[in-house]
């Protein structure tokens, strides 16, 4: 039995093959094009959107964001991989009518179209508002470490010589200490010509490396990226009030509350007091001071009753510990004990190995309650399964692998923005079907 033979490699043909005909109709290209096409590139900040009368001509920056769009999707991000594609990739031929752009250009339009790329993006969440795909009701937010261009080495280099420049600064003072200045102007002029001067260490899953942390916003709607942000914050303390900010940017300013679901990490009672008065409501669980002292059975916090009337708190032997100081770094007021009620109390084996027991409370501590109590075990689930799986799409299906090609915070900002429109489309895909949306996208 023979097998099924294909078509020679020179046998013509009397109707040429279209390729047009190669796509089909519900396929992700003709979303790109419907998309890209109903975007007024010189309104968000894209170079050459409209054809000099003069000069070399150059490559259309929408054919240029399709390119890039249609890689992000398909987990090709190098500009030289992207540039081989063109020539190769019948998809590809079809979407930039055949166009062979070399990889200098690519390269650059990233680099110069990075605040553009973000405002495109915004163009498709305030789309996907159009056609109901967001709601707006409850946002999960959350963080996660994306590895940086920079090597460890490179910016353990960079970090040494900020240490060695901290310390001439100090000897500076000393007249007695002889300064080099030719070091100290080599050492200024590597920190000034250093290509990342922001990445920086942090833990991740492979220890710590330099990083960026990303931050994310999800509608728990359709699981769209609602917002995203690059921070060269290690933690996630200080972006609450950030995200859920823009959060509002994108929803406008309406009066309906939006409620918030973040884990322990975004815990900041003054940042959440001001998301309270915005009518952005945190439902987060609080992160509280434990007790560490002792094998782990001493009192807790929770054990001694807050007096509002007196500013004090009350232990469970009846004894009063009063206001001792405020640290202003993170807004604790620090209450203790008198060390000669603590001596007499029976409770103490119980309570402290120290002289007088010490608690600690937050400033915005009822901001605190009101948020661990809105966070739920259903509110968290809800968390969990809407903005956890995101982060594992741009890292895995879109990035590859969790490592930054561009620098510094605009680079890699890019790189964010471009991937989260890329899984934005995706998303819509799945939801609408091809066919269906790239008809929405086509302007009436």
């Amino acid at each position: 039995m023979a097998y099924i033979q294909g078509e020679g490699r020179h046998q013509g043909t009397l109707f040429p093959v279209v390729l047009d005909d190669l796509v089909p109709a519900d396929h992700v290209c003709r979303v790109i094009d419907a998309f890209i096409d109903r975007l007024k590139m010189e309104q968000l900040g894209f170079v050459r959107a409209e054809a000099a009368d003069t000069g070399r001509p150059g490559y259309d920056p929408r054919d240029l964001l399709k390119l890039y769009l249609y890689g992000y999707l398909h987990t090709i991000r190098s500009s030289r991989r992207l540039e081989v594609e063109c020539r190769r990739n019948v998809e590809l031929m079809w979407l930039l009518g055949r166009l062979y752009p070399d990889h200098k250009s690519i390269a650059e339009f990233r680099r110069m179209h990075r605040e553009a790329v973000t405002a495109a993006g915004a163009e498709l969440i305030q789309f996907a508002r159009s056609v109901g795909l967001i709601r707006g009701e409850w946002v999960a937010i959350d963080g996660s470490k994306f590895r940086a261009a920079s090597s460890a080495r490179s910016v353990l280099d960079r970090e040494a010589l900020q240490r060695y420049l901290d310390q001439m600064e100090n000897a500076d003072s000393q007249q007695e200490t002889t300064i080099d200045g030719s070091a100290v102007s080599s050492a200024l002029e590597k920190l000034r010509t250093h290509p990342e001067p922001e990445a920086r260490f942090m833990r991740t899953a492979d220890g710590k490396v330099p990083a960026y942390n990303v931050q994310t916003a999800v509608d728990a709607e359709h699981a769209l990226i609602m917002a995203h942000q690059v921070s060269t914050a290690g933690n996630d303390n200080s972006r609450l009030q950030p995200m859920a900010e823009a959060v509002r940017v994108v929803l406008g300013s309406g009066t309906e509350p939006i409620n918030i679901v973040a884990d322990t990490g975004y815990s900041n009672g003054e940042q959440a007091a001001i998301c309270e008065a915005s009518g952005l409501i945190p439902h987060i669980p609080a992160k509280r001071s434990v007790n560490s002292h002792g094998d782990g059975t001493l009192l807790d916090r929770t054990a001694f009753t807050y007096q509002s009337e007196t500013d004090s708190f009350r232990c469970p032997a009846g004894q009063t510990l009063k206001r001792k100081q405020l640290y202003r770094r993170d807004l604790t007021v620090y209450y203790q004990a008198q060390a000669s009620d603590c001596a007499a109390c029976r409770l103490k084996p119980a309570c402290t190995q120290a002289p007088q027991r010490i608690v600690s409370r937050n400033l915005n501590e009822e901001t605190l309650d009101r948020m661990h109590q809105r966070a739920t075990p259903q509110v968290m689930r809800l968390r969990r399964s809407t903005v956890e799986h995101p982060f594992a799409n741009l890292k895995y299906r879109i990035f590859g692998h969790p490592r930054f090609l561009m620098r510094g915070l605009g680079g890699t900002h890019a790189e964010i923005s471009l991937a989260v429109m890329a899984y934005n489309l995706k998303r819509m895909v799945n939801i609408l079907g091809g066919s269906v949306l790239a008809t929405k996208l086509i302007p009436t």
